[in-house]
């Protein structure tokens, strides 16, 4: 099909291939286009961009009704679309724990990060965001490991509760599996509601410019332009976290796995390149299963790993998740909220190790998970919004990095299994 649309494109006189490519923007060049006129409304005239304020108020509420069948879909089908459990065995317990030890490296790193620049201090929230958190009563750890366990899905559902979802869905998968045959049914339905729910997705972001322009005029009509660099903070500090992150990764995996760093930089560079470009690890996917297969990983584990670190090892997306919901933290201190501390800050790290699992490599899919994060804990909303409008410098660095991630953990788990047989460089 793509290859069709780009041969009748080519035949096309010059003048019509010129227009075509001023109109067909990409999702992230409309959103650039949007930030950038957002940003003149706001400075230029300021009483008119607060009057935008509920284009930005719709795309919040759209990525809201996403939370519960998105997580609840892709958490089942990810549990009991294997079929059966002994096909994991081995090869998925020890990739899970390098996937876990991994996300936890990248949360550290991050919170670190995060707390040591403070790009968040200064940001000034509406008043309404510093209420919601002020009036939320902090649980404590019994309360909220109680909490975790839902009475009634049907209202976490209603309420975007994401923690009590996630449960549910991890338990409800568990019995799929065990009920073997005869919830084929199930799994296919869940597995159909995912890819549907993808869709919603795609159609959800076309309103995203509307939704990014709307949300950094109103923040720059209320409080000036000097907020841009906060948010300039905000992706510079993403983009420091990610680097110290792959260096400590790759660093490690060098010294002690003897890595052939040279020719592994060679093998992720399309695949890393591909990713960057369209902030999607699925559009890598083949090519990082064809160069990891070259690099001497066996196909079996490549095709078993790659694919299940999509869902449970998005090392990038995992970091971006701390940095951003502390950056919201700390914006909400500053406008008037109470203290988000250390102590809650690591347990806030603890839900978005275990949610962050649900994330499906489509663009801009952490937000739904970063906003039902903040829900839980009672951080504001608005954040998330005002975020959107950087997210696209963000989403394509966490993007390439989760590809790098997934790479790394196929060599690491045939290095583990004794199978792993790179070739010798020339």
């Amino acid at each position: 099909m793509e290859d069709s649309q780009i041969t009748s494109t080519s035949t096309l006189p010059d003048q019509t291939k010129v227009k075509k490519q001023w109109w067909n923007l990409s999702l992230t060049q409309q959103i650039l286009v949007a930030l950038i006129l957002g940003i003149i409304l706001g400075w230029l005239k300021p009483s008119i961009a607060i009057q935008t304020g509920f284009l930005k108020d719709i795309f919040l509420n759209l990525v809201k009704s996403l939370i519960a069948p998105l997580i609840f879909a892709s958490v089942v089908s990810g549990i009991a679309g294997g079929g059966d459990a002994k096909k994991v065995g081995r090869l998925g317990l020890k990739s899970i724990i390098y996937f876990e030890i991994a996300t936890t490296l990248a949360l550290i790193v991050g919170l670190v990060v995060v707390n040591t620049i403070k790009p968040g201090h200064g940001v000034i929230l509406p008043p309404a965001s510093a209420e919601v958190i002020t009036q939320a009563h902090p649980k404590t750890l019994t309360e909220t490991i109680v909490h975790v366990f839902p009475a009634s899905v049907v209202e976490s559902m209603a309420s975007g509760d994401v923690l009590q979802i996630v449960a549910f869905a991890v338990i409800f998968g568990l019995a799929v599996l065990a009920a073997g045959e005869r919830a084929k049914l199930i799994v296919s339905l869940c597995d159909s509601v995912t890819q549907v729910m993808f869709k919603f997705t795609n159609i959800v972001m076309r309103f995203a410019p509307l939704g990014v322009g709307a949300a950094i005029a109103v923040t720059i009509g209320k409080q000036g332009i000097g907020v841009i660099l906060h948010l300039g903070v905000l992706v510079g500090t993403l983009y420091l976290a990610l680097i110290i992150f792959l260096i400590l990764l790759l660093g490690s995996a060098v010294l002690f796995l003897k890595l052939p760093f040279k020719l592994f930089c060679k093998s992720v560079r399309e695949p890393f390149t591909l990713a960057f470009a369209t902030a999607s690890s699925e559009t890598a996917l083949p090519k990082a299963l064809e160069s990891m297969v070259s690099m001497g990983v066996p196909r079996h584990i490549a095709s078993f790993v790659i694919p299940t670190g999509y869902t449970f090892n998005l090392d990038g997306s995992t970091l971006y998740l701390a940095v951003a919901s502390v950056f919201i933290a700390q914006a909400a201190e500053s406008s008037g909220a109470a203290h988000f501390g250390l102590e809650k800050q690591i347990l806030l790290m603890l839900t978005l190790m275990i949610t962050s699992k649900g994330v499906a490599a489509v663009p801009r899919a952490s937000l739904v998970i970063l906003l039902a994060a903040l829900h839980t804990f009672g951080l504001p909303p608005e954040g998330v919004v005002l975020i959107f409008g950087v997210d696209a410098f963000m989403d394509m660095a966490r993007t390439s990095v989760n590809v790098i991630g997934n790479c790394l953990a196929s060599i690491i788990v045939a290095k583990w299994e004794g199978e792993f047989s790179p070739p010798k460089l020339t």
